[in-house]
């Protein structure tokens, strides 16, 4: 799952190569961290958000297959 998020970011952004994906494994959850230039924030966050909840939700979808609980932070 990571590299899908960090696939998806680098597509959206303008500066690929600053984009840094963290996983953080707990108990019951899975939580990825996601950091991006300042200057592409607003990309990929979106209008009202509507890109990160596109992007939590496509994570969600695969994390659902594996049987595992996915949490996204964009940071």
């Amino acid at each position: 799952m990571k590299e899908l998020v960090e696939i998806l970011a680098k597509a959206l952004v303008d500066q690929p190569d600053k984009v840094d994906v963290k996983v953080i494994e707990k108990e019951k959850i899975v939580q990825i961290e996601l950091r991006v230039a300042p200057e592409d924030m607003g990309k990929v966050i979106g209008k009202q958000g509507r890109i990160a909840r596109a992007i939590r939700a496509v994570v969600k979808a695969a994390a659902t297959k594996q049987r595992k609980k996915v949490s996204v932070e964009i940071v």
